[in-house]
């Protein structure tokens, strides 16, 4: 075969398997046998071979993998993946409802789709190509996994028709088919290999094997729910997962477009009552308004958007017996008892061990030692008990009581008036809450030092490090006494611990485990103050004009800034050359405008979100505050603005400014 023919073979090979996996993978239509297509791609992987000048990263060949390993490299994605708030209860779809109508005028659609048990993956398609293939992460990174993505064969390599953007992303979950789950477990244990818990731990760990060609032989599958870019063909939802079937992506035929509550209730109803004769597993149902203009109008909160949410069904549950129960210090110190339990089955997986949450909680179910207790999985995830068989109790069996002193080291636990958890006041000593202190700090949103748990206790336990200052303290020598640590791992290690210095402020901040500090609580705190100096002189009521800070939040903070163990780990960390403070410059073409500015923001606009709305007013030197109060300067009032609050700040004769008074105010 000379080499123009080879060449057209090739490509006639491309387009004919390439429409075969299609009717197969999408359709479920195939039109020939599994040999004829196994012949056909035996014959391109054999040219392509002969003729490696011709070879494509397009090519269904490719789908075969890699034998060579290699490491996930981290990628920022361009539209944060977000997650969505959960409920369980109807009420609050009912009142996610309501809200959408009161910023909403006249009729919309929502769109109903079930939320699959899978993982998360944003594929970027450029000129009709797969480009790119990454892991949800954290939301604001994941892992590139293109090589194991491209094994899947309901992921297009090249997209259909010519209509499609010239770049955009789109996101699915990747899942494992129940049957496919079925026969992967099965082969597991004719090698006397572990099983798998259940099909999103297999495909979880599946897209996490650094070895491509282990992966193409999984049967892993790959549903779209949602297309983001500049150029879509529609302003809805539902119309451009539509699109998206035409250019070869797989769409769920359970999608469903509706125009009230009375059908999204229905739709929860039908699959809630034929969820399990679905191929895939499914743990609710997920209902998003479809016009992204009122996505746009509606906006984010800091974690979630508010035009969706996620309805979980009722989980699954069982009965077993308590073992013993024992109680656990968390890292800020919050005291959790937790039942030992006789192994049960629950929603696919193995429950030795369920948490009881507090003294009230104890309380309530009334918990005697030996007692028969309903299991279930919150959400088919984390196990709880959520009841007592009575009628089983042994008359003989006691009730189980709550400790008044900690644990691990004895000290007389504290409970804060309005809480419902004890907590050891011993945050510098407790050996388990430094342990999970320093866990917490070099955890992947925090400080990314790449750090396993093992290492951290090992550490700890032969005295190398007695807090997160001591981290910056370590060298390779002694990380070559470690189990399991030779020079090479033990330098890699050291210099991801270099690599941390560089993270801004907030992360740091987050970084300390300060209790009920999270990652937007510390980005707000460090963008209000913006040196640890100036948090350490904050007053209450400074902390108090902070956005979303409340008086349980600062309580914590100054409780945390005034203990000396705090101030000790805070010097070794300014001592190993960590950035405690973060003045970043103005981006292009801002100034300082509304520096020293404090604006409260009620009510929606017609031009902006209030996310956007909060990043001009931060971009332009100002500072965004939750309440009305003495210190705010200016309160930016939309349609539906809070009548609370302008009656706060009519009283308190502070300026209320429309939006395109506010706009003027930037120009």
């Amino acid at each position: 075969m000379d080499k123009a023919t080879a060449r057209d073979r090739i490509l006639e090979l491309r387009k004919e398997l390439d429409e075969h996996n299609y009717r197969y993978y999408v359709l479920a239509e195939p039109v020939i046998s599994d040999y004829d297509y196994d012949e056909m791609m035996k014959e391109l992987i054999s040219l392509e071979r002969e003729y490696p000048g011709f070879l494509d990263a397009s090519s269904p060949s490719q789908r075969v993998g890699s034998d060579i390993s290699r490491e996930f490299r981290q990628v920022r994605h361009r539209y944060p993946m977000l997650s969505l708030d959960n409920t369980y209860s109807r009420e609050e779809l009912v009142e996610f409802d309501k809200r959408i109508k009161k910023t909403v005028s006249g009729p919309f659609d929502y769109v109903c789709e079930l939320k699959y048990d899978g993982v998360a993956v944003s594929l970027t398609y450029v000129d009709g190509l797969l480009q790119m293939a990454v892991t949800r992460g954290d939301g604001e990174q994941g892992d590139d996994v293109t090589s194991n993505v491209k094994t899947i064969r309901s992921v297009p390599l090249k997209l259909r028709g010519g209509d499609y953007p010239r770049e955009f992303e789109i996101r699915g979950e990747i899942l494992l088919p129940r049957e496919g789950f079925t026969r992967l477990n099965r082969e597991r244990k004719e090698r006397g290999e572990n099983l798998f818990a259940n099909p999103r731990n297999a495909a979880a760990g599946t897209l996490k094997i650094q070895n491509s060609s282990i992966v193409a032989r999984r049967p892993l599958d790959c549903i779209i729910y949602r297309v983001l870019g500049d150029s879509l063909p529609y302003n809805a939802h539902y119309e451009n997962l539509a699109k998206a079937g035409e250019w070869g992506f797989k769409i769920s035929e359970q999608t469903r477009k509706c125009k009230g509550l009375d059908d999204i209730f229905d739709f929860i109803d039908h699959w809630d009552k034929y969820r399990a004769e679905l191929p895939f597993e499914t743990d609710g149902v997920v209902v998003k308004l479809n016009d992204f203009r009122l996505h746009n109008q509606l906006g984010y909160t800091a974690k979630t958007p508010r035009w969706a949410i996620a309805y979980k069904f009722s989980a699954e549950r069982a009965a077993t017996r308590i073992t013993s129960v024992e109680f656990q210090v968390g890292r800020t110190g919050a005291i959790t008892p937790v039942a030992n339990l006789e192994p049960v089955q629950l929603a696919g997986t193995t429950v030795r061990r369920a948490s009881l949450h507090n003294e009230e909680q104890m309380r309530i179910l009334d918990i005697h030692s030996g007692d028969t207790v309903f299991v279930e999985k919150g959400g088919d995830i984390i196990p709880k008990i959520i009841g007592v068989d009575k009628g089983r109790r042994d008359t003989r069996s006691h009730a189980i009581e709550f400790i008044d002193k900690c644990p691990a080291c004895s000290t007389p636990l504290e409970k804060e008036a309005g809480e419902a958890k004890h907590y050891c006041p011993a945050i510098n000593t407790c050996p388990p809450q430094i342990l999970g202190r320093i866990e917490h700090f070099v955890s992947r949103r925090a400080m990314n030092i790449n750090m396993a748990e093992a290492t951290v206790r090992q550490l700890f336990e032969k005295g190398l490090i007695r807090d997160v200052g001591d981290l910056y303290s370590l060298d390779t020598e002694a990380l070559m006494g470690l189990d399991r640590f030779a020079r090479r791992s033990a330098e890699k290690l050291i210099q991801s611990i270099e690599n941390s210095k560089s993270l801004p402020w907030h992360r740091i901040l987050y970084a300390l485990g300060i209790r009920y500090v999270g990652e937007t609580v510390a980005r707000k705190l460090a963008s209000s103050f913006p040196s640890f100096d100036e948090l350490m002189d904050a007053s209450e009521d400074d902390l108090l004009s902070v956005d979303e800070v409340g008086e349980r939040i600062a309580s914590s903070v100054l409780d945390y800034l005034s203990r000396p163990g705090s101030i000790i780990i805070i010097k070794k960390l300014k001592n190993a050359g960590l950035k405690m403070e973060d003045r970043p410059g103005l981006p292009k073409n801002q100034d300082k405008k509304l520096e020293g500015k404090k604006f409260v923001i009620s009510g929606t606009f017609g031009h902006h979100s209030r996310d956007q709305l909060k990043t001009l007013i931060e971009q332009n030197g100002g500072t965004n505050v939750s309440a009305v109060s003495s210190n705010v300067d200016f309160l930016i009032g939309g349609e539906n603005a809070g009548p609370s609050k302008l009656k706060k700040a009519q009283e308190l004769n502070i300026q209320v400014i429309s939006e395109d008074e506010f706009s003027d105010m930037i120009k």
